[in-house]
C-alpha cells in the first residue's frame, strides 16, 4: 500500500524540523522531507563512486519505507563534524585516576559528535579498597558513573537531543549491590541505562540456592585470601581474582528483581549467551552494549542502524485479503544492506580506534519497526500464535535477504577484514542459516560480520507518523506525549497510533478501534517474551524490548519474567512498571503524559 511521502502529523514535522532537517549558518537547506532523502541518498551513493545507487537509496527512503538511524538522517551529506553511528561501546576503563579521566574524555568527544556510549564499569575497584600506589581509598564504580552523568548533562545541556549512555557491571563485582540500587535515589544517573552482566553460572547458583563469590583481580588488592580464575574486561586471558566476600545468590537475584520492579532498572544482559552466540566469537569478547541494548559490542565497537517500516508492506489492510508483500520487503532489505554498509565508509569517527574496529568487522544492524501496527492492519492480535508466525516470517525474510546481500557485496567489494571463514562458519547463529548462505560465505566471504538488530526506533517511528515502535505492542490508541524542542523546552503533542488513525480514516467509523488492536497493558508477560523469542531466532545482534506491566502487577509474578527470558534463549531483558520512582507511563488509553519506557526520546540516542 503506497502512501504519499509527506509529514502528515504535527509530531512528524516537529521531529524532522528539530532533529533531521539540515540547517547551516542559520539557513534552512531543506524545504521538504524529500530534500532530506535526496541528501542522504546522494551522500551514501557517492561511496560507490557514482550515482547508480542514489535512486534506489532514495526509493527506499521515501514514504518512510526504510528509516536510517537518526545520526545518519541528521549527518549524512552535511558539513557537520559528526558521526553517522548512533552509538558506541567505549574501551576498557583503566583502574586509575588518569585512566578514568581519559575514558571520560573519550566519552565526551564521542557524545559531542553525536554518538551515545556504553561502558563496562567492572574494571574499577570496589568501594573501600585501598589503592596500592597512593594509599587512597577507592570510591567505587558507581561514584564515577556520577561523573559521567554530569559530563553528559553538560555536553548536551540544550537542544532537542539528550545524551544516552549504558553502564554495565558484572554480577560478581563486589559493588554489584550498589549498582543494582543506584537508581533508588531520585534523579541519580538519569542519563544512564543500567544492565547487570548475568552469567550462566550465576543463574545456576540462583537455582541451586548457592552462595555466590564477589571478586576482583588480585593484583589490585592489598590483602590476601582465596583466589579464583575469571575472565575480566581488558585482560586477554583469565586472571586470578580475590574473593572479597560471598553472598547468597538468590538474595542478590531478588535484590536485582526488586530494584527493577521499583525503579525499572537495572535490566539484565545474559552475557555468556551473548558471547557464545557472537559471530565473531573467535576474536572478540563482549561485556557491554549500546544504550538501548540491541547491539552487543566489543571495545570501541559502533552500531550502524536502520529499520524497515513493516506498515508500508501490508497490501489491502483491514480486509480479508490483507497480506505482507514479502517480495518488496526483500527488495528493500537488499538495498538497505548496501546503504548501511556505505555508512561505514562515509562516516566520521570521533576516535581512531572506533574507525579501526568498525571497519574491521563492518557490523550493521538492519531491523524492523511498525510490527504491532502491521499486525493490526493484517487482522492479527499481538501475541497470538498467528502473530508470532507472521513476525518470524517477516524477520526471516529480512535476515536471509540481508545475509545473501552481504555475500554479494563481498564478491563486489571484499569481505570484512576480521573474517576467518572456517571459524566464522562455526558460529552458532551462522550454523542456523540456509545451506546456500553458508556455502556462499565459504566460497565468497561476507561483507558484514553481523547484519540484524532490532532497535526501539522511538524517534524515527514518530517521524514516520507515529507507527508502533520497533517490535513493541501499541501502548495506547491515543495519548499525550511531551518531547523537546530545539531550545530544550518541553512541547506536548496529542498522538494517535498510526494503524488506528488509518483504520478510522478508511473505515469512516470515527473513534471506534480496530478489532485486532491489543495494547501492552492487555498482554501477558509470556506474550511479550514469546514475540521477542520468535524474532531472536533471526537476529544475530540483539533486540531492544521492554516488558511493560501494570502498577498493580504482583511481585511474585513479576519475578518470573527474567527466569523465563533466560529459558526462552533471549540475550537480555528489560521491564517497566509504573510507580512513584519512575512515573506513570500510560494512565489509560486516552490520558498519558509520558512515553513508553523503551522509547523515551531523552533515553535514546536517536
Amino acid at each position: 500500500m503506497e502512501k504519499k511521502a509527506s509529514l502528515s502529523t504535527a509530531i512528524s514535522r516537529h521531529i524532522w524540523e528539530t532533529r533531521y532537517r539540515y540547517q547551516e549558518d542559520g539557513r534552512i537547506r531543506e524545504a521538504r522531507i524529500a530534500d532530506t532523502w535526496h541528501r542522504i541518498a546522494g551522500a551514501l551513493a557517492a561511496v560507490d563512486s557514482g550515482d547508480r545507487w542514489q535512486r534506489p537509496f532514495f526509493d527506499i527512503l521515501q514514504d518512510f519505507r526504510f528509516l536510517p538511524g537518526g545520526r545518519i538522517q541528521a549527518g549524512a551529506g552535511t558539513n557537520r563534524s559528526v558521526t553517522l553511528f548512533n552509538c558506541f561501546v567505549m574501551g576498557p576503563i583503566e583502574d586509575s585516576i588518569g585512566g578514568i579521566f581519559r575514558a571520560l574524555e573519550e566519552g565526551a568527544v564521542t557524545m559531542q559528535q553525536g554518538g551515545g556510549v556504553g561502558y563496562d564499569f567492572s574494571t574499577l575497584r570496589p568501594k573501600g579498597i585501598r589503592a596500592k600506589a597512593v594509599g587512597a581509598i577507592a570510591s567505587g564504580p558507581v561514584s564515577f558513573m556520577d561523573v559521567w552523568d554530569t559530563m553528559c548533562e553538560t555536553i548536551l545541556s540544550t537542544g532537542a537531543r539528550r545524551g544516552a549512555m549504558m553502564a554495565t557491571l558484572r554480577c560478581d563485582h563486589p559493588d554489584i549491590e550498589a549498582f543494582i540500587d543506584a537508581k533508588r535515589q531520585p534523579g541519580r544517573l538519569r542519563h544512564f541505562n543500567l544492565s547487570v552482566q548475568v552469567t550462566d553460572s550465576f543463574v545456576e547458583a540462583v537455582r541451586q540456592n548457592a552462595d555466590w563469590p564477589l571478586v576482583f583481580p588480585a593484583t589490585a588488592l592489598e590483602r590476601g585470601g582465596e583466589t579464583v580464575m575469571r575472565e575480566w574486561p581488558g585482560a586477554p586471558t583469565a586472571v586470578p581474582c580475590r574473593i572479597v566476600r560471598r553472598v547468597p545468590a538468590r538474595d542478590l537475584w531478588n535484590r536485582m528483581l526488586r530494584a527493577s520492579y521499583d525503579t525499572a532498572e537495572p535490566g539484565v544482559l545474559f552475557i555468556d549467551r551473548i558471547n557464545r552466540m557472537n559471530n565473531l566469537w573467535y576474536c572478540e569478547h563482549i561485556s557491554a552494549t549500546n544504550p538501548c541494548g540491541e547491539v552487543p559490542l566489543p571495545p570501541y565497537g559502533a552500531c550502524d542502524l536502520g529499520a524497515i517500516n513493516l506498515t508500508r508492506f501490508i497490501e489491502n489492510p483491514f480486509s480479508a485479503e490483507a497480506r505482507l508483500d514479502s517480495a518488496r520487503l526483500a527488495t528493500t532489505a537488499e538495498v538497505a544492506v548496501r546503504l548501511l554498509d556505505n555508512v561505514i565508509d562515509a562516516s566520521r569517527f570521533p576516535l581512531a580506534k572506533q574507525r579501526e574496529v568498525a571497519r574491521s568487522s563492518r557490523r550493521i544492524g538492519l531491523g524492523i519497526t511498525g510490527l504491532a501496527d502491521a499486525l493490526i492492519m493484517i487482522g492479527l492480535r499481538y501475541g497470538s500464535a498467528a502473530s508470532l508466525a507472521f513476525a518470524a516470517e517477516a524477520m526471516r525474510t529480512v535476515c536471509h535477504t540481508a545475509y545473501r546481500s552481504s555475500i554479494a557485496l563481498a564478491r563486489e567489494k571484499g569481505s570484512f577484514p576480521a573474517l576467518d571463514r572456517a571459524r566464522y562458519l562455526e558460529a552458532p547463529f551462522v550454523r542456523t542459516l540456509p545451506a546456500d548462505i553458508r556455502e556462499g560465505i565459504a566460497q565468497h566471504g561476507i561483507r558484514n560480520s553481523h547484519l540484524i538488530a532490532i532497535a526501539p526506533t522511538g524517534t524515527i517511528s514518530l517521524l514516520a507518523g507515529n507507527v508502533s515502535s520497533g517490535i513493541e505492542p501499541v501502548f495506547a490508541p491515543r495519548y499525550l506525549r511531551t518531547i523537546l524542542d530545539e531550545s530544550g523546552s518541553a512541547v506536548e503533542f496529542e498522538l494517535t497510533d498510526y494503524a488506528v488513525a488509518l483504520w478510522q480514516q478508511e473505515s469512516g467509523r470515527g473513534s471506534e478501534l480496530p478489532a485486532a488492536l491489543v495494547t501492552a497493558a492487555d498482554l501477558s508477560v509470556e506474550a511479550h517474551l514469546d514475540m521477542q523469542a520468535a524474532l531472536q531466532t533471526y537476529v544475530d545482534n540483539s533486540i531492544s524490548k521492554t516488558i511493560n506491566v501494570p502498577q498493580d502487577f504482583p511481585f511474585d509474578t513479576f519475578e518470573r519474567i527474567y527466569a523465563l527470558a533466560y529459558d526462552k534463549g533471549l540475550k537480555g531483558c528489560t521491564t517497566f512498571r509504573p510507580n512513584p520512582a519512575t512515573g506513570a507511563i500510560l494512565t489509560n488509553a486516552y490520558e498519558s503524559k509520558e512515553a513508553p519506557h523503551c522509547c523515551v526520546l531523552e533515553r535514546e540516542a536517536d
